[in-house]
């Protein structure tokens, strides 16, 4: 298999500093770095040492396998689940159920779990099992509900499943139409070019429609239906097996909410004098914790002791919130700052896979985590890929086209290519045409400028007119010459959507299923054997 590693611009400043770990302040905020095997065998050391702060192994087993029977039920994670009741320590990753998985970066969460799984299992001679958090309890629709398809040669199709009427509740709780599934496949048909993986897909993915009405299910059997002989643990944030372990550390996040909400405000303040912006929201009086009322997931604030909305609409007592805690958590849901915590209780968490975004808004929580008697796992960059397939490497090599050319000056080496088949210098002869007209121009200006004041300023827009008009002529003989060389330039064009759609990078915007179509599982298998870093990194992996 024939990689190439590339350099792609850090997002997050924050990010940028844990990686490469370039400032001694950024790093202590988490406490340990995957790069430093020690930091491994001090953190399994301590969850030995502190089982008895998280949901006991049995229990979680036993919400694992119910769930991973209706949507995973593969024999390599059966048995991963074993390990995990027997004390197995887990790498964890997870992202918002998306339509079909969403764009490729989830894909790449899952490979670096299942990758630094592995390789920690080698490192501490532990068995360490991959983890799949399907974050349903968020509530993002927008951010979940559509996948992008290369339609044709040059063009991106965006396909999206619109919100039922209703309050905005959990991914997980937002009932679908099957009649929705149905055109959702329909139009992924419809912009799918064929190719011999096409019926398969298709097929593969209606069975999973059918079987479900929410678009997390319908991401969980599509995550097994790809990873399950993985031994890929997956687990919805907003089942109700897992909400019902939970409610132990409800209650601790909300008895110990001020506590909590002081060492964010405090590790907020020492972002700040590091020199970064704040890389999430952190207000003072938010609880950091959602309550489900009437199915619509409200953000929780404080005053004078009880818990309001923002708008304060709402309004519920301390104590009876601790009820809700004991009795009802399926009522209560995290948010990005209390979902560490949370998951560090439900999992004995050896290492977190995080995309860079991810990785920032965790400095906040290092303080949050002592402050419950716990320690922050290894935060663990995630892999990032992007897929060449063979007609684009092709392409990319009969017209001078580099990954760098494509993801940083696109336009203007497409300019620079159509400019050197000009053989008749159309931009030298316009810009002459120009200048001529203008030195011939200005004397006549000139003179109706001295007959009448108002001439002037006449002359000037009546240049202008005249210069647009030349440009726009310009304009349409570049794009009749352009046209002599459609079929390059769509090839071209084509490279430019396959690695970096929409001005963006691959993993950020085309869908899983554009790549299955075109190369079947074989993509995947690659993956899987691609390189692994435990500082992150990115790689060109050619299919």
């Amino acid at each position: 298999m024939r990689t190439e590693s590339v350099q792609l611009p850090f997002s997050q400043p924050i990010a940028e500093a844990y990686v490469k770990r370039s400032h001694p302040g950024i790093e202590a905020l988490f406490g340990s770095h995957p790069a430093e095997e020690a930091h491994w065998h001090r953190r399994l050391n301590w969850l030995k040492a502190h089982a008895d702060k998280r949901v006991a192994s049995e229990r979680l087993a036993e919400v694992l396998l119910a769930y991973n029977k209706r949507t995973n039920d593969h024999p390599s994670v059966l048995a991963n689940i074993e390990a995990i009741r027997e004390g197995a320590p887990v790498v964890v990753t997870g992202q918002q159920a998306g339509l079909w998985t969403g764009p490729l970066l989830v894909i790449h969460k899952a490979v670096t779990a299942i990758a630094a799984a592995k390789d920690a299992s080698r490192m501490t001679g532990t068995e360490v099992v991959p983890v799949f958090w399907i974050a349903g309890e968020d509530h993002d629709w927008d951010e979940a509900n559509h996948a992008f398809i290369r339609s044709g040669e040059a063009t991106l199709a965006r396909i999206a499943v619109p919100r039922p009427f209703g309050v905005r509740t959990s991914v997980s709780r937002t009932k679908l139409e099957q009649a929705k599934l149905t055109e959702a496949l329909q139009r992924l048909s419809a912009s799918l070019p064929d190719t011999a993986f096409k019926r398969e897909l298709l097929e593969t993915l209606e069975g999973f429609a059918v079987r479900c009405n929410d678009l997390s299910e319908w991401f969980a059997l599509t995550m097994g239906w790809l990873f399950g002989k993985y031994g890929l643990v997956l687990m919805d944030s907003d089942d109700a097996g897992v909400r019902a372990l939970e409610a132990p550390m409800f209650k601790r996040i909300l008895l110990h909410n001020d506590e909590l909400e002081a060492a964010y405000m405090r590790t907020a303040g020492v972002v700040r004098e590091l020199g970064y912006a704040l890389p999430a929201d952190v207000s003072e009086s938010c609880a950091n914790v959602f309550l489900f009322e009437d199915e619509e997931r409200v953000l929780l604030y404080k005053q004078d002791g009880d818990f309001r909305n923002r708008k304060e609409t709402l309004r519920v007592p301390r104590e009876e919130l601790l009820r809700i805690a004991e009795q009802e958590p399926q009522r209560l849901s995290n948010n990005v700052l209390t979902r560490p915590l949370m998951q560090d209780y439900l999992l004995p968490v050896l290492g977190a896979v995080l995309g860079h975004g991810e990785i920032a808004y965790w400095t906040l929580t290092g303080e949050a985590f002592r402050c419950l008697g716990m320690e922050m796992p290894l935060i663990i960059p995630r892999m990032s890929y992007t897929l060449v397939e063979g007609t684009v490497e092709k392409h990319m090599a009969k017209y001078g086209l580099t990954f760098n050319d494509v993801a940083e000056r696109y336009e203007e080496h497409r300019a620079g290519w159509l400019k050197e088949r000009d053989e008749l210098d159309i931009e030298g002869r316009f810009d002459a045409a120009r200048t001529q007209f203008e030195t011939m121009y200005k004397p006549v200006m000139e003179m109706s400028a001295s007959i009448g004041r108002g001439l002037e300023d006449l002359g000037a827009v009546n240049l202008r007119r005249i210069q647009d008009q030349i440009s726009y002529l310009e304009k349409r003989t570049k794009e009749a010459h352009a046209r002599r060389f459609d079929t390059a330039l769509q090839q071209q064009d084509g490279v430019a959507l396959a690695l970096w759609p929409d001005n963006q990078p691959q993993e950020r915007i085309l869908n899983m299923a554009d790549i299955w179509n075109r190369s079947g599982s074989a993509w995947l298998d690659k993956l899987l054997d691609a390189p692994y870093d435990r500082s992150g990194g990115h790689y060109l992996i050619y299919l």
